[in-house]
């Protein structure tokens, strides 16, 4: 099944416009993707290292998830350094895993918490795609990823009282996990849906089609297949798609909300802009963007991982004319890293 979805998706990618095609950025990770998936399947993929390294976040230091031997080499220098000190031992496992950044991060998503829509108090994530890091909470599974999301969620509905999300596009998905949470929960009566690039698209595809069921969660071939990309139309039909980006200039209706996380910064500005006229175009009421304030690190030479030209916080303001600024965070919804970047959240809302 997926042989052929990527089969397919390449002879069309040799047609499309180069705006809706894989970024310098991420030229470098779509191939080991795909090579990933034809060697080791797409059950496991939480597990793969080019999953790891471009789209499944860990809380584990940088690197350290791909090389787990780095992780048990410094367990166990420690545990020889700390004979006897169980309650020491502990903690740094603690913090050395990562658990400890992620019960930060819980206690931040529970201490702002509202009983509003987006309902998202009983969410636990699956475990398809057999992670390597999931931590449980109160009896609740959750990863970094889902974690991202659900800070994001709580930002927004501290500025907004009540929001609408019938219809939730989101450009960069990941594996599904905006998807998930806002699914999970009927009575947020969501209709979602991702555009992203080959592969990925594959790997959110799977994660939610094996999560609502295959007939639920339109994927690339059944959305071939459809004459009409009205977002009314769609939501008649499934809990959620997938498409490529070639497809959204087809989809009309009128969105409530646009989610971006992260994936903006691994684009060049005029790729960001050309989507962000999309949005508008479909009349979006409010646009919630995670993105570094600095942008992405810079592909000099075209030879390293990083970016032509980085999208910075100012650029979203001038791609989004016809909306107003609504807040933005990064203590203590977004993230500020050891070396001084930021990882801001920034909403918006469309002008009346």
């Amino acid at each position: 099944m997926w042989s052929e979805q990527i089969e397919m998706i390449s002879q069309d990618m040799k047609q499309v416009d180069s705006q809706y095609l894989p970024t310098c950025f991420w030229q470098f990770g779509a191939k080991g993707l795909q090579q990933d998936i034809e060697k080791n399947g797409i059950e496991n993929f939480r597990s793969l290292v080019s999953a790891l390294s471009y789209f499944v976040p860990t809380y584990l230091f940088h690197g350290w998830a791909t090389q787990p031997d780095k992780y048990r080499a410094m367990i166990k220098m420690c545990e020889s350094q700390l004979k006897g000190d169980i309650k020491a031992i502990l903690s740094l496992q603690d913090f050395l895993s990562g658990e400890m950044h992620a019960r930060s991060d819980f206690r931040v998503f529970k201490a702002s918490e509202t009983l509003k829509p987006p309902y998202t108090e009983h969410f636990s994530e699956s475990t398809i795609g057999s992670p390597i890091e999931q931590f449980e909470f109160l009896g609740q599974r959750f990863s970094r990823s889902s974690l991202n999301y659900l800070l994001a969620l709580n930002f927004l509905k501290q500025h907004v009282t009540d929001i609408p999300i019938n219809k939730v596009l989101e450009i960069g998905g990941g594996f599904g996990s905006l998807g998930e949470i806002l699914l999970s929960d009927k009575r947020n009566n969501t209709f979602y849906l991702n555009v992203d690039i080959a592969p990925t698209c594959l790997f959110s595809t799977y994660y939610l089609q094996n999560i609502f069921g295959r007939d639920k969660i339109a994927d690339y071939k059944m959305l071939k297949s459809e004459n009409d990309f009205s977002l009314t139309q769609l939501a008649s039909k499934y809990q959620g798609a997938v498409m490529c980006p070639w497809q959204l200039p087809e989809v009309t209706g009128e969105l409530d909300l646009f989610v971006n996380s992260i994936s903006f910064q691994e684009m060049e500005p005029d790729i960001v802009q050309n989507y962000l006229e999309h949005v508008a175009r479909l009349n979006c009421q409010y646009v919630l963007l995670r993105n570094l304030r600095e942008g992405k690190q810079l592909s000099t030479d075209g030879s390293h991982l990083g970016v032509k030209k980085q999208t910075k916080s100012d650029d979203y303001d001038r791609f989004l004319p016809e909306y107003q600024l609504l807040a933005t965070n990064v203590h203590p919804f977004g993230f500020e890293t050891i070396d001084g970047f930021h990882s801001e959240l920034r909403l918006y809302k469309r002008k009346s």
